[in-house]
């Protein structure tokens, strides 16, 4: 499927750089107003880190993900997804 995520790197603090299996690529960046709930594990930089690849969605310890439809849609038209 075109929106699954097939390369991924930490670019820096709550920072990321994906790409998609048609070649689409691009910025996901989390404010940390986003980082409540579930998401609040993440303020924890080694966690952070620890992002993975699984079945083409980003995906953390603790079974947090992104959707990645959402995430390829954002890229696609701004050439990142910010998350606030």
């Amino acid at each position: 499927m075109y929106c699954e995520v097939t390369q991924l790197k930490t670019t820096g603090p709550l920072a990321l750089h994906v790409q998609f299996a048609d070649g689409t690529a691009g910025h996901v960046r989390f404010e940390p107003t986003h980082l409540t709930g579930v998401f609040a594990a993440l303020k924890d930089p080694e966690l952070f880190a620890q992002a993975q690849i699984e079945a083409g969605a980003v995906t953390w310890p603790g079974d947090l993900d992104l959707a990645p439809d959402a995430m390829y849609q954002a890229i696609r038209l701004q050439g990142e997804w910010v998350l606030r």
